[in-house]
């Protein structure tokens, strides 16, 4: 017991050390000067979570599959390319965690962009070379390509508008094509967001008053975009027929309305910052839909 309360107090002060260092004045506002202790700590904090997470998937995942030489293969084809929205949409977002933390920082603008905002493309391309040393699966360069176009468009809107004027967002509802094969698409809820493409959906949420700023519209409405598919069992058309053949997949494009929580002015720092995490979510709301079978339907409530 007394190591046990050596150790905790030991923590204790070391966090009271840290944040005695990073929290001068507001840990949570950010710092107008370059602010080295708080550089150092998100470099360190970074690149111990990007190896502890690149060691993990080693030892954990590829570790069941058999090893090759390293080899590129062509999947631009499959799942009607949904795999590939969900690229764009992590490497953006990585990104974007990446040029706010160097913000917190005090770093320059300039290299908030080159080392925050490639982070994202950094580190889903060295998942991606570890993937082409695996037998199972094999780089594939329009992962790249979507990896590559997720953070261009962060560093895109930065320099041209100074701000994120449309955002990537997501939704998710679940879907009966998941019981059919819940080994490729989920079992279970949480599984099923990451694997059930054809009940995802990657949007466009574009900030109507930051490109009319003169104008009385809600400085939080928004107009989204979305992009989804239906009837995916398999990625490749080939399989799903020996699979299912008679099922149709086809893709969905959507218009709908959207909320940018970050945009609600409110005094909370603590609502401010659970409004920024979970601003990657599109909020439910009247969506219209347009196939490509050349069918139209309105959902009064789209998730």
């Amino acid at each position: 017991m007394k190591n046990i309360l050596l150790r905790l107090l030991f923590i204790i002060c070391i966090a009271h050390t840290v944040t005695a260092q990073l929290t001068p004045p507001d840990f949570f506002k950010a710092s107008d000067t370059l602010h080295k202790p708080r550089r150092n700590f998100v470099a360190i904090t970074e690149a111990s979570l990007a190896t502890a997470t690149l060691v993990g998937l080693d030892r954990i995942w590829y570790a069941d599959f058999k090893r090759s030489s390293f080899h590129f293969i062509n999947d631009n084809n499959e799942w009607l390319q949904m795999d590939k929205a969900g690229h764009v949409l992590t490497s953006y977002y990585v990104g974007n965690i990446g040029a706010k933390v160097l913000r917190w920082s005090g770093v320059s603008k300039e290299n908030q962009l080159i080392f925050g905002a490639t982070l994202g493309f950094g580190f889903l391309t060295a998942v991606e070379v570890m993937d082409g040393f695996s037998a199972e699966w094999g780089a594939s360069w329009g992962d790249v390509l979507a990896n590559g176009l997720g953070t261009g468009l962060y560093v895109g809107q930065e320099l041209l508008w100074n701000e994120q004027r449309i955002k990537l967002k997501y939704s998710f509802h679940r879907t009966r094509f998941a019981e059919i094969r819940p080994n490729k698409l989920g079992s279970g809820f949480l599984e099923e967001t990451l694997k059930d493409y054809n009940g995802q959906t990657y949007w466009l949420s574009a900030n109507v008053h930051s490109f009319f700023k003169q104008s009385k519209i809600p400085r939080w409405f928004n107009v989204a975009f979305g992009y989804g598919a239906e009837g995916l069992i398999a990625g490749t058309i080939e399989t799903q027929r020996e699979l299912l053949p008679n099922q149709q997949r086809y893709r969905q494009f959507y218009l709908s309305i959207d909320i940018d929580l970050t945009k609600i002015e409110t005094k909370s720092k603590f609502l401010n910052s659970i409004f920024s995490v979970i601003n990657f979510i599109k909020i439910p709301a009247p969506t219209l839909e347009i196939n490509s079978l050349g069918k139209m339907k309105f959902h009064p409530i789209y998730f």
